[in-house]
């Protein structure tokens, strides 16, 4: 694909296809993704029709995870070959599960189309690595591995062409400018041999090879849009070549046959063609720079891993290397010092701490030992680990983080519509005006409009209008338009990443940079979500242990943060006050600590109010001032002063009910995270408005907004509550953002126009957020903002440079200023122009690789002394 022409022709022919749902091309990663029913159209259905188009298409890599592409060493003759397909037919027979085996033996590559749910990809492997006698060797192409070594094979491809071309045209331009001054060899170019001169014959043979041969490619393309309705870039660069190759012979023949010989321009194709190929090459150079991202993160898997094998009592007898794409769940594997974890996992024996920055961007190491969760492609430091093997495939958080960036940079972001316009009548209008010029310079001279000394030497006015005419449609470029988004989205997406700031599409990175409102959560979000006990007060005779336990036992079924910070107060109390010291139960494994806690029933979490349950027939209530009251419950004035004063101290105040007696309170402290204020005073600088949406107290609430310098304060929300509050901020329009932790969030996360899901950590497949925020830090959220700003500033750019260099180079082109300058640019300088502008764009792009998050201290102007 060459222009965004090309893209929309490809999707067109996707989208008709009978079974497919869904189809997105992207010309910056030359990849589609297409959504289909199987049960309609295959793959290969849908492949061939790529290929009936007339372009070239091959399978990356499938959701089915059915197909596995294997590397054999070990073939080195046609015996070996047969023995191999001879063990593939055994195979077949002897194991369940595989459906289709192919070998090719000139690249060596074995397709395998296998059931996953019958047979694991390492059986057959090791089937047939036995079956050689260890013979053969097997390894798993990796399906990114296979994309790299394509555009390098593109790249090298193009250089070839390049290199051809150059050699072949530069002796034509040393006929035409050195060869006259050189007296010996201008005598024998001069020499006639047949009906023409030796240097016509040279030159018409060496261009027609660079024209039909090496330009075989643009013939091809171009056919293969004008066959489905469309136009492109390769229709151009045929119709100027064309014009000025058919020309010349055309004057070569009328020479010959009538004696009046006119100046040939065959260097004008042959240097077109050398000077697009040039372009062509650096493009392809600098879109592959644009997808660095997602080399860097495959690169961060390791090939290897080493396979702990295990008897039938579970005792390990042995360990074996094995290719890290063919470890299966429920592996155990061995992870030494400095090396990388291969796959996500449990840790089941060994201490060590783990570099997780080149995944969550987290910089400090994080200690792992017994139950510990480990992250694939993470590096081990110090000790040895052995880790069970729970998520693999393309179910790892690292893979699930390149499956986000390469959905981002698939994407088109909204701005893309104009460039996608643009491309529909850019060559027929481009035509339009080539075929404009020629008529115009054509008539006016036969008219006497201008005086013919403007004529070349030996020229005619037909001559002079031609060589304006194939100026413009060589010099017009619709591939600088259509490059000009998708490679500033791919950088943008790769930097976001590194960065630790995933973006799920361009259009969510095109609304980011408008955002006037900035929603945040309070638990979790602002405040570090790790609430603590500050505060027990009993009301009754009841002994204070005997208090927590009952509130324990209601919150231990609750997933809210209050609820985990209650049962850790009573837990930590229950082992460790002296009041306690006689119960004799083991509490030394954390695992067994429920014991302590009544049975309840009939549980229910109620949102924005508290819990309830049953503990022993009587009903125990733990919330707020609206659970009791709904209940029936008073609340005493001196009981409301102890809540009151806790809430102005930024505390939340839980009140406890038993058997319909108000019994205690408890106040629950959660930390603010020490970079909220200047975040919130760094969203301001940069002209967001930053709004606090919680379910809590409106005293509890206004004191921890004050801290962190908010004014606009929404309490006592529900979570549905939450996604009415930012429906009320975009009814005038505004743009808003909601950052929460992506759990309860997750209605205000869809509602909002960019939802920023923080905090996540590992679950990074939050579907309601349009930003993922891997670190738990909200500086995070002005480098998202900051990012869509810097790359659609970029984008605009482009556009501005692509949209200029076409409004300027045209008419310079068209000769529209040659009466009173006297510049004309000659066809082949047009060509070098054009293939120029296409690289320039991608290079402004590449310019995003530079970019580095805003330092809170430059946005706030801070001077550090």
């Amino acid at each position: 694909m060459t222009c965004a022409a090309c893209v929309n022709s490809v999707e067109g022919i996707l989208r008709d296809l009978h079974g497919v749902k869904r189809a997105v091309v992207s010309l910056a990663t030359s990849l589609g993704e297409v959504e289909y029913d199987p049960n309609v159209i295959t793959k290969d259905g849908i492949v061939n029709a790529i290929e009936d188009a007339g372009f070239e298409g091959s399978l990356v890599q499938s959701s089915e995870q059915d197909k596995i592409i294997l590397e054999v060493a070990g073939t080195s003759n046609e015996l070996d070959a047969q023995l191999l397909e001879g063990i593939l037919r055994n195979l077949k027979g002897n194991l369940k599960g595989i459906r289709h085996t192919h070998f090719d033996r000139a690249s060596r590559q074995l397709d395998v189309l296998f059931d996953p749910e019958v047979v694991g990809s390492r059986s057959f492997v090791d089937a047939i690595e036995s079956g050689s006698n260890g013979k053969f060797k097997l390894h798993v192409k990796n399906p990114y591995t296979r994309m790299a070594s394509k555009d390098m094979e593109e790249s090298s491809n193009m250089f070839r062409l390049f290199t051809a071309s150059l050699f072949l045209s530069v002796p034509v331009i040393l006929m035409r400018v050195v060869c006259p001054r050189i007296p010996l060899l201008y005598s024998l170019l001069l020499w006639r041999c047949g009906p023409f001169q030796m240097g016509d014959w040279l030159k018409w043979a060496l261009v027609t090879v660079v024209q039909f041969v090496i330009g075989k490619r643009f013939y091809v393309a171009a056919g293969r849009a004008l066959r489905h309705g469309s136009t492109n870039m390769d229709v151009l660069v045929a119709l100027g070549t064309s014009a000025s190759y058919f020309y010349s012979v055309y004057a070569l023949l009328y020479g010959a046959i009538t004696g009046f010989w006119s100046p040939t321009y065959f260097e004008t194709s042959a240097m077109l063609i050398t000077f697009v190929l040039l372009g062509k090459y650096l493009e392809t150079l600098a879109k592959g720079k644009t997808s660095d991202a997602i080399k860097k993160l495959v690169e961060l898997a390791p090939a290897t891993a080493i396979l702990l094998v295990h008897d039938k009592g579970g005792k390990i007898v042995g360990e074996r290397e094995i290719d890290a794409l063919l470890i299966h769940p429920g592996d155990v594997l061995k992870v030494l010092p400095g090396t990388k974890v291969p796959v996500d996992g449990t840790v089941v024996w060994g201490l060590s701490y783990v570099n997780e920055s080149m995944v969550t961007g987290e910089s400090a190491p994080v200690l792992k030992d017994m139950n510990s969760s480990v992250i694939g492609g993470t590096m081990n430091l110090h000790g040895s680990l052995h880790i069970h093997a729970t998520k693999v495939g393309s179910d790892t958080v690292l893979s699930q983080i390149i499956c986000l960036v390469e959905t981002a940079q698939m994407s088109k972001a909204p701005i893309q519509k104009f460039a996608d316009f643009v491309a529909s009548i850019f060559v027929p209008t481009v035509v339009a005006m080539s075929l404009l010029t020629l008529l115009g310079w054509y008539i006016g001279g036969v008219v006497q409009a201008y005086p013919e000394e403007w004529l070349p030497e030996n020229g005619n006015y037909f001559v002079f209008a031609l060589m304006f005419s194939i100026s413009v449609v060589v010099i017009a470029c619709p591939c600088a338009l259509g490059l000009a988004t998708p490679t500033a989205v791919m950088v943008a997406t790769g930097v976001g990443a590194s960065n630790g700031v995933l973006i799920k599409g361009g259009d969510a990175l095109e609304r980011a940079q408008l955002v006037r409102y900035v929603v945040f959560d309070k638990t979790g979000t602002l405040t570090q979500g790790k609430a603590s006990v500050t505060t027990a007060k009993v009301f009754t005779e009841m002994e204070r242990g005997e208090f927590l336990t009952l509130v324990a036992s209601a919150e231990a079924s609750s997933e809210h943060p209050l609820a985990k910070a209650i049962v850790e107060y009573a837990r930590h109390f229950h082992f460790f006050e002296p009041s306690t010291s006689k119960d004799t139960e083991d509490h030394s494994d954390p695992s067994k600590f429920p014991a302590w806690l009544h049975d309840v029933s009939d549980f229910s979490s109620l949102p924005g109010r508290g819990v309830q349950c049953f503990i022993d027939g009587k009903l125990i209530l733990v919330g707020n001032r609206k659970l009791l009251s709904e209940n029936g419950i008073a609340i005493s004035t001196t009981v409301e002063k102890i809540v009151v004063k806790l809430e102005e101290s930024a505390q939340t105040g839980i009140l406890v009910a038993y058997d319909g007696t108000l019994i205690g309170v408890l106040g629950v402290a959660d930390p603010l995270k020490r970079e909220a204020a200047v975040v919130v005073e760094g969203l301001k600088k940069i002209g967001v408005k930053p709004v606090m949406v919680t379910g809590d107290n409106s005293r509890t609430a206004r004191a921890v907004a004050r801290e962190v310098g908010i004014q606009d304060v929404w309490a006592e929300v529900m979570p549905a509550g939450k996604a009415e509050v930012i429906r009320s901020f975009q009814k005038d329009g505004s743009l808003v953002a909601m950052v929460g932790d992506g759990i309860n969030d997750s209605p205000a996360l869809a509602a909002a126009d960019v939802g920023m899901a923080i905090g996540a950590g590992t679950d990074i497949a939050i579907e309601a957020a349009d930003y993922v925020l891997m670190r738990n830090n909200l500086e995070d959220v002005i480098t998202a903002i900051d990012l869509s700003r810097k790359t659609f500033s970029r984008i605009r750019l482009n556009y501005v440079f692509a949209m200029a260099y076409n409004v300027i180079a045209i008419p310079v082109a068209a000769g529209v200023f040659f009466p009173w300058v006297k510049i004309k640019l000659p066809p082949w300088v047009a060509g070098a122009c054009m293939a120029l502008s296409s690289v320039s764009v991608v290079c402004s792009s590449l310019l995003l690789r530079r970019y580095r998050k805003p330092r809170l201290t430059t946005i706030l102007e801070i001077t550090i002394e």
